[in-house]
This record gives C-alpha cells, structure tokens and sequence, in this order.
C-alpha cells in the first residue's frame, strides 16, 4: 500500500510503501474491544470504599438480651440492618486491571493502524519541525491540511517547538512513538505518523 509522504505545509514530498503485515490488516472490532476494555480498565483508579461492619466506629455492646423483649435477636448495633451500620458486599480498594497477551495487543495496536489506513484517515507526515512556537500558526498549517481531530506520532524526541505549539490546539494530542496506544488512535479522527514513527513500527510490529 502507498502512502504519499506530505510536510506541514501540506505539499507532497515523496511515498511511502506500508507493509501489508502492519497497516493492511481487516479490522477485528472485537480485538479493538478487548484492547480498549484492558486499557481503560488498567486506567481506573479502583479507590473506591465502604465501611463494613468491622470499620465502623461504635459499641461491641449486645444492644438487649436475647429473648423475652419481643423483639428480633440483635448482637451489634454495627451490623447492616441497624442505622449507621456497615455496608454489606460494598466496594473495596483493588486494581481492576486484567491481564491480556501480549500477541493480542500487538494484534489491536495493528489492527487500529490498519483501519486508520483503510479509512484515509492517515497521514505521513515528513518530520514535525514546524519552524514556531505559536499555536495560532500551527493551527492554521493543520486546518489547511483538514486537520481537525488528530493523534500526533513523532519519533523517540519530539520536537520542543511542535509540541508547546500544539498544547492548546483542541482535539489534537502529541505523543512520542512510545507512547502510541489504541485507546488514543481510535477516540481522533486522523492519525499522524512521522516517516521515523512508520519505520519504528514496522520494525516493531513486523
């Protein structure tokens, strides 16, 4: 598959092969699934908590006797039934993470490449020297390019300039090639790769 190879000034520079293994897979929405599922769940804090019937500050006291009041058999003023008691099977601290092989997320991390491409929703990008700092410049070079909802790859270091530039631009987020994730593909609509970003992930993926 080729892929033209554009500058920020949006005029093109060259074209790129993408290999068929990294960028011309057929999307799998349950692989997609699985891959955002373990991403968001790895995410949550999982801080949540309730007091059980052994958290709750108050007497050890039996509350009355057990027989002769007419009353139903109590032992603690704590438990759940009582007002002010603990919570029965409430949320605990714990990590709501899971596991997933690691051949599965390499698969979705391929897969959501690979709809990108098939999409026309990629786009390779020479390099990210954007020559300012001011966002109002690089907005315009990205609006002219019918960039508006974009994931930025760039190589190992990214340019200082292009990405002070790019803080402020809505819906246009900057990240390193390590950084690249499937979660952050697929929530914008265009996915910009650096020549380097496409060389590193066919090495890496191929």
């Amino acid at each position: 598959m080729k892929c033209p190879i554009v500058n920020l000034e949006n005029k093109k520079v060259g074209d790129v092969t993408l290999e068929a293994g990294v960028f011309g897979l057929p999307k799998r929405a349950d692989i997609l699934a699985r891959m955002v599922n373990y991403q968001l769940a790895k995410r949550r804090q999982g801080t949540h908590k309730t007091k059980g019937i052994s958290d709750v500050s108050g007497t050890t006291k039996k509350p009355w006797k057990q027989k002769g009041t007419g009353r139903a058999r109590a032992g603690s003023l704590r438990a759940p039934q009582m007002r002010g008691g603990g919570i029965v099977f409430g949320p605990v601290v714990r990590s709501h993470a899971h596991d997933l092989p690691k051949k599965v997320r390499a698969l979705a991390l391929k897969t959501a490449l690979s709809v990108k491409a098939q999409e026309g929703s990629l786009i390779v990008l020479e390099n990210l020297e954007a020559g300012t700092n001011k966002t109002a410049a690089l907005r315009d070079k990205l609006s002219k390019m019918g960039i508006t909802s974009a994931l930025v790859i760039g190589g190992a270091a990214l340019p200082e300039d292009f990405v002070r530039a790019a803080r402020n631009i809505p819906l246009v987020d900057v990240l390193p090639l390590q950084g690249i994730n499937v979660y952050d593909i697929l929530r914008r609509r265009t996915l910009v790769l650096t020549q380097d970003a496409v060389k590193s992930l066919e090495e890496r993926l191929a």
